[in-house]
């Protein structure tokens, strides 16, 4: 979208025609043949440069078949002076001052890093994305369901796997929180957040147990009384701040043992991944080859020097 670039606008990818907008939804995968300028609701990076848009690189063009364009074009976000929020902690929310006036604490970026209505945040910049197998779809964690055991808990999770002819491997951000739920029932909850004074609102009368309280009743939803906070994260895709061509990832930061795609399971990656078996034959045969050149080469020695006697 650089004016040095494409100049792209928004609507030059996200076309609208009435009032249905072109775009990625996290139900499906975006149709590798749908067009930019189609009406539909689809859109992808193949949709102007298909499947295989290196021109000059086969090999390259080889991996669109498992990996997305994003994860080699945009190598990390919040590339410019601009921070991107990467945690939230509601947990720390409602501090005042002595005189009883809210807090606002902020960076030397002028992002705020503490703030009464809200807790505790970080912030990042030239964040490097985390990576996963992703078919377009997600699985959500809602108030309906029990928490798992593990933490943070993972309110979505992006589907597919190396087997999924639909999934690519596509880079995320990963977002993570704090946040109050029922410490009972180990569900999420809803907490009134608006409201005057007097109304439970949190951002009105700075009290948890009565935000719940009142947001579960007034949504129509069972509640045991009894809150607590627990960690959260979310999966962000990563499709946007496309990088110029001559900035994006090479070989080695994924072909490497502790590359980008380290934690990528279910596939052999070479330069990351090893088979012992194969390695101990392969330094084998490499070793025997060495051998077997030193041995010719003193036997070639031995015998000219016999000659010349």
């Amino acid at each position: 979208m650089s004016k040095e670039g494409a100049n792209l606008t928004c609507t030059d990818c996200h076309t609208t025609v009435n009032h249905e907008m072109s775009g990625r939804y996290y139900t499906k995968r975006a149709l590798l043949n749908r067009q930019a300028t189609a009406l539909g609701s689809h859109l992808s990076c193949e949709s102007c440069h298909g499947a295989t848009p290196h021109k000059n690189s086969a090999k390259l063009n080889d991996h669109t078949d498992k990996v997305s364009c994003q994860a080699c074009h945009i190598p990390g976000f919040a590339r410019s002076s601009v921070s991107t929020l990467m945690s939230w902690d509601w947990s720390t929310a409602g501090k005042f001052t002595a005189d009883k006036k809210p807090i606002t604490k902020k960076d030397t970026d002028g992002n705020p890093i503490y703030n009464t209505m809200k807790g505790d945040m970080v912030w990042g910049k030239n964040v490097t994305p985390i990576y996963a197998w992703y078919n377009g779809a997600m699985k959500y964690t809602t108030m309906k369901d029990t928490l798992p055991a593990s933490r943070p808990v993972e309110i979505n999770q992006p589907l597919g796997d190396y087997n999924d002819p639909e999934a690519r491997i596509f880079p995320f951000k990963y977002f993570q929180g704090r946040q109050v739920y029922d410490a009972e029932t180990n569900r999420f909850v809803i907490s009134k957040l608006f409201g005057p004074k007097g109304s439970g609102a949190y951002w009105s009368d700075y009290n948890w147990q009565k935000s719940v309280e009142v947001g579960m009743a007034e949504s129509g939803e069972k509640f045991s009384g009894k809150i607590d906070f627990v960690d959260t994260a979310m999966y962000w895709p990563v499709t946007h701040m496309v990088a110029p061509k001559e900035n994006s990832l090479q070989c080695a930061a994924c072909h490497a043992r502790n590359g980008r795609l380290a934690s990528v399971a279910g596939f052999y990656l070479p330069g990351r991944d090893r088979v012992k078996w194969l390695d101990i034959i392969g330094w084998s045969l490499f070793i025997l080859s060495i051998i077997g050149v030193l041995a010719h080469g003193f036997g070639r020695l031995i015998f000219r020097l016999k000659r010349s006697k």
